[in-house]
């Protein structure tokens, strides 16, 4: 039997291989990934695993309407300031 990849190998090659042409991360319900997670390292939790990978700067991780989006850094759209942008609005900053 083949060796299991780690935590990090298996969450970037689901991001490449599960998502949609056109878009450059994956939805962690949608795409199947957080099935295949718990299925792949035996009922683990795919939240806790991406939330650590994501704070070590492995991932990127962006809530979204019924999960999170999954990114590889380099990859991930860019996020927007909008505290910065409401206080300008509101003629604070």
């Amino acid at each position: 039997m083949p060796e299991k990849m780690s935590y990090e190998e298996f969450v970037k090659k689901a991001i490449v291989s599960l998502r949609k042409e056109g878009y450059k991360g994956i939805h962690s319900v949608y795409s199947g990934f957080n099935n295949a997670f718990k299925k792949y390292f035996e009922g683990e939790n795919p939240v806790d695993v991406t939330n650590r990978l994501a704070m070590e700067g492995k991932i990127i991780v962006r809530p979204v309407k019924g999960g999170v989006m999954l990114y590889l850094p380099e990859e991930a759209p860019a996020t927007r300031d909008t505290a910065t942008e409401a206080l300008k609005k509101m003629g604070i900053e």
